[in-house]
């Protein structure tokens, strides 16, 4: 791949990813889900589990095939790491920002979060794509694996019931949430305050799966042509579906709030099977084929354009949508509220008047994307 190619499957994954994130973020109604939606309630692993480990893994794709084709000396590298590190510090400032919103209240304010966590995966890996190659990004998810199980299994804290003990994998009482009580206080997830899902530890392993990505990234950017590397990207997902299963059988669950390494190794590999779908329809199929699976996937691949920009203004959007008040009195209720009761006064049962309500939530974030599209706006941080 020359650096005037572009991958038509990264940017349609990536939009895949941020139209699902937007989708499942946004209920009309967080009682009335369908279970694929929603979260696991602890260990396990539903459709909307993925939607994260998938943009991350977008984003180790994106880096290493941008950054793979720059660095070629030690001035350029520091240079371009620098340059890297500014940006992520903006967007986890800007996730910050975002958690401020609607409450305005310090004392309180979360600081983990998806952006936040973003950023610090991106710093952590950066110096192994400038520097490294596919054996030091393995090494390091090795390492990041090793670490984790160590502080999770063998380092004994209280837990928020206040019993010390090591290996306790339940909610409050690991090791990282311990941690993140220690190091953050108050400033935690408010539906708990004792943990976080996006908590310190479970970085570590959070970076694997971006390192996942910067693999991908290299072998679709290496001269390999043995094989259509759609079909080399679906054995290597079919193995890590394997592994991590395994590893979650046998050594520690699949877990998305501790983001377990079976958990990333489970994800990276429904992620490899999902970018081997679009690599096979948009990179590698016959010219008549690939030009209308590009024409069907153009609305990912708008979307994908400006991901890091949706994801912020639709998560500006939905606050505001339940801060603003209609109506007066015993009457008063959110935009939202408002928005969704006329939904719900369809012959729909709850849940779908709630998933008419994510689509149409989706739609218009869309409609944003594709303004900016056509205008060619595209925001960069």
């Amino acid at each position: 791949m020359t650096s005037s190619q572009r991958l038509a499957s990264l940017d349609a994954f990536r939009g895949f990813a941020i139209a699902s994130m937007v989708l499942v973020n946004n209920p009309g109604s967080w009682k009335y889900v369908y279970g694929p939606l929603a979260h696991s309630e602890w260990n396990g692993c539903t459709f909307t589990d993925l939607v994260f480990p998938f943009f991350l893994f977008a984003a180790g794709l994106s880096m290493t095939i941008s950054l793979g084709r720059k660095a070629h000396e030690r001035s350029d590298r520091l240079a371009i790491l620098r340059s890297i590190a500014r940006r992520a510090l903006i967007i986890f400032f800007i996730g910050v920002a975002l958690n401020f919103i609607p409450s305005f209240q310090l004392a309180s304010l979360r600081i983990p979060g998806v952006l936040q966590r973003i950023a610090l995966t991106i710093i952590l890996a950066a110096p192994i794509v400038l520097w490294g190659k596919w054996r030091a990004a393995l090494a390091a998810i090795v390492g990041l694996f090793g670490l984790y199980l160590l502080l999770m299994f063998l380092m004994p804290v209280p837990g928020a019931d206040g019993i010390v003990a090591a290996g306790r994998l339940e909610p409050g009482n690991d090791f990282g949430a311990w941690l993140d009580r220690l190091v953050l206080g108050g400033h935690l997830w408010a539906s708990s305050r004792t943990w976080d899902p996006e908590g310190i530890v479970g970085t570590l392993p959070a970076t694997a799966s971006l390192l996942f990505g910067v693999l991908g990234g290299q072998y679709l950017a290496s001269p390999i042509r043995r094989v259509r590397k759609s079909l080399g990207l679906l054995i290597a997902g079919g193995l890590f579906l394997g592994l991590g299963a395994g590893m979650g059988t046998v050594l520690i669950p699949i877990n998305k709030s501790l983001w377990t390494p079976s958990y990333a190794l489970f994800t990276a590999g429904w992620s490899l099977i999902f970018l081997a779908a679009f690599h096979a329809a948009l990179d590698e199929a016959q010219p008549a084929f690939l030009n209308w699976a590009r024409r069907i996937c153009l609305p990912l691949t708008i979307y994908g354009m400006n991901a890091l920009f949706l994801f912020v203004f639709s998560g500006v959007v939905a606050r505001m949508l339940q801060t603003v008040h209609v109506g007066s009195g015993a009457t008063s209720t959110t935009l939202k509220g408002k928005l969704f009761d006329a939904i719900a006064t369809l012959p729909l049962s709850p849940e779908n008047a709630s998933l008419v309500f994510a689509v149409a939530f989706n739609l218009a974030m869309f409609a944003v994307a594709w303004v900016m599209w056509r205008k060619k706006w595209f925001v960069k941080v």
